[in-house]
């Protein structure tokens, strides 16, 4: 559905920072959020995190939600379930969406059950052995926390004595890590809005690979849009898409893809609150074909009139 009125929205809650490991990133995606939807007439209110969110809706004082929260708490299926719990519409994915998304092994899974592509992996929890991990996944590879995102705790591993290093960073965020086959080639990103894949983004950052650093701080990242070209360009998105849809992500989102130096693309992962940052993939997409960033924030919030109806 197609919002033409600001007053239509209500009185909106514009909720971002909390407490997870994204808080900062999400202040930022937040702040930026709220400037744009003000611009366009929308009544919106900042809201630190989803403590202070749900009381401010038991007393009556917000009419629905822009979701800008990133990590846990926040992109899990814990706010989404609370907001569904007192009939308030949200922006993005619901309960289900979320919490799938948010779990990299879960997401994984799915998409190997259906047979999308995705790189070999293996689980490692706290207390299991290291050396099998050698065995079940070749060298290189990556360590993932399985419920983080924006790079944090992600380390890449070349050689056997560096593992050791890399599940201990990983597991100070999460005790359950996602050891994954490093896929050596482009990194590409796709962003979703309400069904529709927008143009690719390749990124070439400057460094080995795109850590939190290159993510938001540095200046020199390069990004292409569109990432590819021609019918491999048709295939990544319609690739993504069915990798959005497949873990019950909705509204809006970004689907990371990585190519192997056969051009073949392999899934990564879905984030189902991206950021919007200046540095923001979804933000760039969205310019490519001709959407500003105001009007991105409004199409985003128009995802809660959908959510609100089913």
């Amino acid at each position: 559905m197609r919002i033409t009125d600001p007053l239509a929205f209500g009185r909106v809650a514009v909720v971002m920072g909390g407490d997870s490991a994204e808080r900062e990133v999400s202040l930022n995606s937040g702040a930026n959020v709220l400037d744009a939807l003000r611009a366009r007439g929308v009544d919106a209110h900042p809201v630190d995190g989803v403590t202070a969110l749900l009381d401010a809706l038991r007393g009556g004082h917000f009419a629905r939600v822009f979701n800008i929260l990133h990590g846990r708490g926040g992109e899990d299926g814990v706010l989404q379930g609370a907001l569904d719990a007192l009939g308030i519409p949200y922006t993005g994915s619901g309960v289900l969406g979320s919490a799938l998304s948010m779990d990299k092994v879960r997401t994984k899974q799915v998409w190997e059950a259906i047979g999308l592509p995705t790189p070999r992996a293996a689980i490692w929890r706290r207390g299991d052995a290291i050396e099998a991990l050698l065995d079940q996944v070749p060298l290189p590879l990556v360590v993932k926390p399985a419920r983080e995102g924006s790079s944090v705790g992600i380390s890449r591993v070349r050689s056997p004595a560096e593992l050791s290093a890399a599940l201990d960073l990983g597991a100070r965020y999460d005790d359950t890590l996602l050891i994954e086959a490093l896929i050596d080639g482009p990194e590409l990103t796709v962003a979703i809005l309400d069904g529709v894949a927008l143009p690719s983004i390749r990124i070439v950052p400057r460094g080995e690979y795109y850590d939190y650093h290159a993510k938001y701080v540095a200046d020199d990242t390069q990004y292409q849009c569109p990432g590819l070209a021609g019918e491999a360009e048709h295939e990544v998105q319609a690739l993504a898409l069915a990798a959005f849809d497949a873990v019950g992500a909705s509204g809006w989102g970004r689907v990371d893809v990585m190519c192997d130096r056969d051009a073949q693309p392999w899934l990564l992962e879905v984030n189902t609150t991206p950021g919007m940052t200046s540095h923001s993939l979804v933000p760039k997409a969205a310019a490519a074909v001709g959407i500003d960033f105001p009007t991105l924030c409004w199409r985003v919030l128009e995802t809660s009139w959908r959510e609100a109806q089913r």
